[in-house]
């Protein structure tokens, strides 16, 4: 558990990140029948002819109160730095029988993810944007496009990079690598050993797959850390005094990289923690945008 000074800096990190008010999209197109299946377009702003794509994936441990609004604001700071960006709402979990409001940090009556409703929105996500860019979004340049996400749109994002790593008998399988520029993933939930050894946001990872009971079967389908290597250029952005993904699920995650044979970038923020990363005021967000122009640029 974390200290007190370090629980109250993680909490004023936090409500910086959600003061911001939400930043409503230039358009928005569907990807699917279900209201969760939305992708929210924001064109570049400035004297941008063709710009990178970013395709953006919400965090909050995959759980149903947090959606695609808290990080309207990060989307709008990437358009404002000359990006086209695509903000990805996906299914997510649903309140158990006799709890209401979003359960706090640990999840309280919240079920993280849906199997395997997640996965297939992402993918589907994935597969429909080319179309989708051209229709509502033709300032962007799908061939220069890179993939983030911060926390569990982390693990989404390294996810949807590894499809052509998946078992043979996956519905998400792809027979080639995604045509991405690469991956940042922030603070994300990359590893679920790991994670589940730290009680990452209250054992979302294994709630996501269904509980212990499906927990190892579907694993192999699910963990990033597992999918490697993917050959397809990866930084993680991690803020070393992140309390609630720490930096550990980002070392093992590179770690296993490294025994695949492949290098992925880790960079490590000095003082701080899970929210600064996607916080338009917080210098850590500027970071960010910078390890996506190194790739999509």
């Amino acid at each position: 558990m974390p200290d007190d000074a370090a629980a109250a800096r993680a909490a004023a990190e936090e409500e910086s990140a959600f003061s911001h008010p939400p930043v409503d999209p230039d358009v928005s197109a569907a990807y699917g029948d279900h209201p969760d299946q939305v992708i929210d377009f924001y064109a570049p702003r400035g004297e941008v002819s063709l710009a990178p794509l970013v395709v953006v994936l919400h965090g909050g441990a995959w759980r149903a109160p947090y959606d695609r609004r808290h990080i309207t604001p990060f989307a709008d700071f990437l358009a404002r730095r000359g990006f086209a960006v695509a903000n990805v709402e996906y299914r997510r979990g649903a309140l158990l029988p006799g709890q209401s409001g979003p359960g706090g940090g640990a999840g309280g009556g919240q079920v993280a993810g849906r199997w395997p409703d997640t996965f297939d929105d992402v993918a589907a996500a994935l597969d429909a944007l080319p179309g989708l860019v051209r229709e509502g979004l033709p300032q962007a340049d799908p061939r220069r496009t890179v993939v983030t996400g911060h926390s569990a749109g982390g693990h989404l994002a390294l996810w949807a990079a590894a499809r052509h790593l998946l078992p043979a008998d996956a519905p998400w399988r792809t027979d080639r690598p995604a045509p991405l520029r690469g991956v940042v993933a922030l603070a994300p939930i990359a590893d679920f050993e790991a994670a589940g050894k730290l009680d990452v946001c209250g054992g979302a990872a294994l709630q996501l797959l269904g509980g212990q009971a499906h927990f190892e079967d579907r694993r192999p389908y699910a963990d990033p850390a597992l999918l490697l290597p993917t050959g397809i250029a990866t930084t993680l952005v991690q803020g070393r005094a992140d309390v609630d993904v720490p930096e550990a699920v980002a070392e093992a995650y590179a770690d296993a990289a490294a025994k695949a044979g492949e290098v992925v970038g880790l960079t490590l923020l000095a003082d701080v923690g899970h929210f600064p990363l996607i916080d338009p005021a917080a210098d850590a967000c500027a970071v960010v945008a910078e390890e996506i122009a190194q790739l999509a640029w």
